[in-house]
């Protein structure tokens, strides 16, 4: 029907015109932003996410960005180190042409004068926005939670929404050349571990013309075995079948003094008889004239086998390898297979009718050698850079010959062994302690006391170890400290002139400084190379990031192009449409019309 109230085509049309006006509206505002979900009333899934990677996309753009800072920080420290480099290998060149005694060292230490100079300007001029890797104040050096500087590598969001940044570390002590407190790269290395709390000694050698000093490779006590010496002074004549020379010999008696428990052995006596028939079985050309010591000296040997008596009978020589004339010795072959642990030889009821031979009633201990006093004195395990269990230190140990074995502590051991927290081995009950919780295990027989407060006796113990003389030993060896050879010498206190003796521990120190620069410097281009990958990463992440929110919230231009005209012409229609439904009103006013 017709009503003039109620025009239902009207409302039916102007609806229409709303829903159009609408859509294109919507398509409007994408073409000219560019997002199809521009607010969360768009698609709020998609706007969530497009909202935090946005958010993630900034703050790998700042981690980017804070990469680049460390990497100049980086290249500024290793174009550091490479030119402390090459002036180094100048220096150590120098240092060859001065061993040369005609050359004027004065002029050459003007050299090595300005040498130091310029590594020193590098070193305070690498400085990157207030930050200098090869000129640092640190108060410890060698402390990890106190020597590092950190880059920003990496921003992360994880499985549960937290958000943490990943950072990369660099051990100043690594790259440090000066530094305000010490330890630096060219300067003295304070963590220097010294006689290791008396397990080596300094011992000195002659070089050529020089006196060098340096840690004995081994710290032992050997034992000898029982020897005495006499002098020959014959000739000893043996023309008369009655005449003979007559004596008993005792070996591998028991020494009380050793310290080992009762009962002592009294060792194996033996009665010994030379007459004409035993130089005959020597040597019948003799005609029973002994002349030489040398010829005494096989008899009593030929002697002592016969009669198995577990002695010798030995010459001498001296320290460049000549005779000892007339002196001959009489020695205890310590057989063990007697069952006999002691070291002694003895000579009684000597009688001679053959005249006088210089031999006569004597006695002698060997000695026990499994015992070794260490001269303690107090030593540091240090921190050292980035490993948190300190310096490492080993050595190898045996007692009487058997076959060694290989010891190592740290800082770390020696903290939770002592009870204490700085690494120091202060007294030598602490080193006592320290060796048995190392080495008693290993060794049964094994007794460590402090005897003093700068002794420690290390020793096999005698009461359940009895052996005495030759084979007796307690060996340290194999010293190896993780942070030696350490710098002993300031780099800006080398000086040819006032120290011409010095110039071969100068070119040792400039090499090892100079490996340590190289590493260093190594250290730092590991550090470039990840910050550049990273970096590399961060960039190609910023890319997939704006990717990925495109894919979920950008628009389809040529599809929204295609929608817009749709619209155009839909909202055209719509408009004729209602404008059709408004005519009806003129319809109705015809019917009142005269």
């Amino acid at each position: 029907m017709t009503s003039i109230l109620t025009n239902t085509a009207a409302m039916s049309a102007l609806q229409t015109l709303r829903v159009v006006n609408s859509g294109l509206e919507q398509a409007q505002q994408q073409i000219s932003s560019g997002l199809r979900v521009g607010k969360a009333a768009d698609n709020a899934a998609y706007w969530s996410i497009a909202t935090t990677m946005r958010s993630d996309k900034s703050a790998v753009s700042a981690v980017a960005d804070a990469i680049g800072l460390g990497q100049a920080k980086a290249d500024t420290a290793y174009n550091g180190l490479t030119a402390v480099s090459d002036i180094l290998s100048e220096f150590r060149r120098k240092l060859v042409a001065a061993t040369e005694t005609s050359v004027d060292r004065e002029k050459i230490q003007q050299e090595l004068d300005q040498y130091k100079q310029q590594v020193l300007a590098i070193a305070r001029s690498s400085s990157f926005n207030g930050l200098n890797w090869l000129s640092t104040h640190i108060d410890d050096i060698y402390d990890v939670s106190a020597n590092s500087d950190t880059v920003a590598s990496s921003f992360v969001r994880g499985v549960d929404g937290a958000v943490s940044v990943n950072s990369a570390n660099m051990h100043l002590s690594e790259t440090s050349l000066f530094n305000t407190t010490g330890g630096g790269i060219l300067q003295k290395d304070g963590r220097d571990a010294g006689s290791i709390g008396g397990l080596r000694y300094l011992t000195s050698w002659q070089n050529g013309t020089q006196i060098e000093t340096g840690w004995n490779p081994y710290n032992e006590n050997h034992g000898l075995k029982a020897s005495f010496d006499f002098t020959f002074s014959g000739p000893l004549a043996f023309d008369d079948p009655a005449k003979q020379i007559t004596f008993d010999v005792t070996v591998d008696a028991d020494n009380p003094a050793d310290g080992i428990d009762p009962p002592h052995a009294a060792g194996k006596t033996t009665h010994v008889s030379i007459d004409r028939s035993t130089i005959d079985a020597v040597n019948a050309s003799w005609n029973g004239i002994i002349s030489t010591y040398t010829q005494y000296q096989q008899v009593l040997n030929y002697a002592f086998t016969q009669a198995n008596t577990g002695a010798a009978a030995t010459t001498y020589v001296d320290q460049n390898n000549h005779p000892i004339i007339n002196r001959v010795g009489i020695t205890t072959l310590q057989d063990r297979s007697t069952g006999l642990t002691g070291s002694y030889v003895e000579v009684s009821n000597y009688s001679s009718t053959a005249g006088t031979s210089g031999l006569q009633n004597a006695s002698t201990y060997g000695s026990r050698g499994s015992a070794l006093t260490l001269n303690f004195a107090p030593f540091q395990d240090y921190k050292d850079g980035d490993n948190p269990d300190g310096i490492t230190i080993g050595f190898d140990f045996s007692i009487n010959g058997a076959a060694a074995k290989t010891y190592t502590f740290n800082r770390t051991y020696v903290n939770n062994v002592l009870g204490i927290e700085n690494g120091k081995v202060e007294t030598s009950e602490q080193m006592a302690t320290l060796l048995r919780s190392l080495m008693s295990a290993d060794w049964p027989t094994l007794k460590i006391d402090a005897i003093g407060p700068s002794s420690v006796v290390v020793q096999s113990d005698p009461a359940l170890d009895r052996l005495s003389g030759a084979g007796t030993s307690v060996s340290f060896s194999g010293f190896h400290v993780s942070n030696e050879p350490l710098p002993t010498i300031d780099f800006m206190d080398v000086d040819i002139v006032k120290n011409p003796g010095s110039i071969k521990d100068y070119l040792k120190y400039i090499e090892a400084v100079s490996q340590r620069v190289t590493a260093g410097a190594s250290q730092v281009g590991s550090l470039q190379k990840r910050l550049d990958y990273q970096l590399s990463f961060a960039n190609s992440m910023i890319d997939s990031i704006d990717k990925g929110v495109g894919r979920l919230v950008d628009t389809d231009m040529e599809q929204a192009s295609a929608k817009l005209a749709a619209r155009q012409a839909q909202q055209q229609l719509a408009v004729q449409a209602l404008s059709i439904a408004n005519s009806s009103a003129q319809t109705v006013m015809q019917l009142f019309r005269q």
